[in-house]
């Protein structure tokens, strides 16, 4: 997960659509598809 945390800017992409765009804490923050995505995939290493 470092390489997406580390990131300057998350984009994230929904039927060819910026739907949200940040950096990580602020995506997190947000609670929105980027939030939910990352969770699902953290909870597998939990």
């Amino acid at each position: 997960f470092a390489t997406v945390r580390n990131a300057d800017r998350i984009i994230v992409i929904e039927d060819g659509r910026v739907v949200e765009a940040g950096s990580h804490e602020e995506l997190v923050q947000v609670s929105g598809r980027y939030a939910s995505m990352f969770g699902a995939q953290a909870a597998a290493y939990r």
